[in-house]
């Protein structure tokens, strides 16, 4: 079985999910009274990051265990709902090229697959229309059908995309020479390495490098 791996934030949505997750909520008639205490706690890693105290990847996990908060005790329905209210934005600024390619891989039948570390449920609503095997991404908790946040979510990135690509596809024998990965940022590199045919999608400057280095495919 050949697969078509796709990123989220750069490679598929062409601008950055937590930026418009921001605005939604901060603009929003219901929640946004919940803003200022979500941007007040989301300050303090935000600058230990930028100064380098504190790491990337904890800083992402933190802020969407903050941005979460805001939901504390809302239902599946509800979060539903709320990220329904930005598809129809989102989707114009969808890329029209890699579309394209999910289509392709679609009429080949592949197996496709979308990996983000953006929540899983926010994903299954803005790519309402579009047709995946399989959707990774971080999942929001739940107790008793509320949103629960006293847990530490389990954020989706880096080396664990390839690890979950990996359980998910388990009983499954992969021709991983013939798939294919797209990814726009140097932390995909570890998806796109599992395939044969890598292609990067306006990438960063130090995976555009990579890429060049390597002779993969760029998209622009």
């Amino acid at each position: 079985m050949r697969v078509a791996i796709f990123d989220f934030d750069g490679t598929l949505y062409a601008e950055e999910t937590f930026t418009i997750l921001m605005k939604h909520l901060k603009e929003h008639p219901i929640y946004q009274s919940s803003y200022k205490s979500f941007y007040r706690a989301i300050i303090p890693p935000y600058i230990a990051n930028k100064l380098k105290l504190y790491p990337a990847s904890r800083m992402k996990r933190r802020s969407m265990q903050l941005y979460l908060e805001a939901f504390e005790g809302l239902s599946k329905k509800e979060m539903d709902a709320y990220f329904e209210e930005i598809k129809g934005v989102m989707q114009q600024d969808f890329n029209q090229k890699v579309l394209d390619r999910l289509k392709l891989h679609q009429e080949e039948n592949l197996h496709i697959l979308l990996v983000s570390g953006a929540y899983t449920q926010f994903l299954e609503r803005v790519t309402d229309g579009l047709v995946f095997n399989q959707i990774i991404g971080t999942d929001i908790l739940y107790k008793d059908e509320k949103v629960y946040t006293k847990n530490i979510i389990n954020h989706i990135n880096g080396e664990q995309k390839t690890l979950k690509v990996h359980e998910v596809l388990n009983d499954h024998q992969i021709d991983w020479e013939n798939s294919y990965a797209y990814g726009d940022s140097f932390s995909d590199l570890p998806v796109l390495k599992l395939v044969g045919n890598p292609v990067a999608v306006k990438p960063e400057e130090k995976l555009r490098k990579l890429a060049t280095e390597r002779g993969w495919e760029i998209i622009e």
